[in-house]
């Protein structure tokens, strides 16, 4: 399995948005280039937009990429300009009617300014640490890893009882269409218009009561009836391969992630390590548990001919 944790949404940079509602209520003037080679796009009163404000905003919204040149001349900048324009008016007014002086709209602004701070500590010190040594090492430790495991494809018929699942295999002994029966009879919707298709995934990523039944089975065979969470499963083995790993630049940007998402971590440790934090309130539900593993809506290609 490529072993990389997703990294949580929460740590995601989200400055561009955070950084215009914070300028959009600022005292004006701005006559100074806020980066190298920017150009001065807009006037709104004594408030200079900037290209690099129009970026931001376009970036934040998801309409170019992060790394994505945007032409000043082009009507998406126009579109977005005129959203920034509009934006400092709408604060502008806020302000002159006080609204910026209640207590609420003052803890949004700081929480605003804390999170655009968390944020440039991860873009310059934290993500900024992560060198090429450092991708080209944990790259080869995945890839050493990914090696020595199996990708299976199975196919899932889930059932109430054993008593129905015992019938589904009698069915399926007699010769029918593992795909067929697993649309009429499986009572697991994300699955069963599929012809029950899980797609592949190594034993390691599976709930237990998949993994154990799986281990060893060769292509070909039919697994149970077992009980899990969900109900009583029969697999069908559709397919053994090797796991093959991505090459490095498929792997870099979950790799820079992954890297970044650990920096976070340790420094956030550090941090709440030095901190005297006390918490007034206990969180008392728990995440809700999967019964049966998440479907892919068709066989994946080998990792060597998709990004991770």
């Amino acid at each position: 399995m490529w072993l990389f944790s997703p990294i949580a949404r929460r740590f995601a940079p989200a400055a561009g948005v955070a950084l215009l509602l914070l300028s959009a209520c600022g005292q004006g003037g701005d006559a100074r280039a806020p980066e190298s080679g920017d150009r001065a796009v807009a006037r709104v009163q004594d408030q200079t937009i900037w290209a690099s404000d129009v970026r931001r905003e376009a970036v934040a919204q998801g309409l170019v990429g992060e790394d994505e040149p945007l032409d000043v001349t082009s009507d998406l900048f126009g579109r977005v300009l005129d959203e920034v324009i509009d934006r400092k008016l709408l604060a502008r007014e806020a302000e002159r009617r006080g609204l910026d002086e209640s207590d609420l709209v003052q803890r949004r602004l700081e929480a605003t300014r804390e999170r655009i701070l968390g944020d440039v500590l991860i873009e310059t010190e934290i993500a900024g640490d992560v060198n090429e040594q450092k991708i080209q090492e944990l790259y080869r430790d995945q890839v050493r890893r990914a090696q020595t495991s199996d990708e299976i494809r199975t196919r899932l018929i889930l059932s109430r009882t054993r008593e129905e699942a015992a019938a589904v295999v009698g069915v399926l002994a007699q010769g029918a269409a593992f795909e067929a029966v697993a649309a009429q009879s499986s009572i697991d919707d994300a699955t069963r218009y599929s012809g029950g298709d899980l797609g592949y995934r190594t034993i390691d990523v599976l709930p237990q009561a998949y993994a154990d039944a799986l281990r060893g089975q060769p292509a070909g065979a039919t697994v149970g009836p077992f009980q899990t969470e969900g109900g009583w499963a029969v697999l069908r083995v559709e397919d053994r391969r090797r796991e093959t790993p991505p090459t490095l630049e498929q792997a870099r940007p979950q790799i820079v992630r992954y890297l970044t998402y650990e920096g976070i971590r340790q420094e956030l440790a550090t941090l709440r390590g030095k901190a005297r934090i006390e918490r007034l309130v206990t969180p008392t539900s728990t995440p809700p548990t999967t019964s049966t593993p998440a479907p892919q809506a068709a066989p994946t290609p080998p990792a060597s001919a998709s990004a991770p």
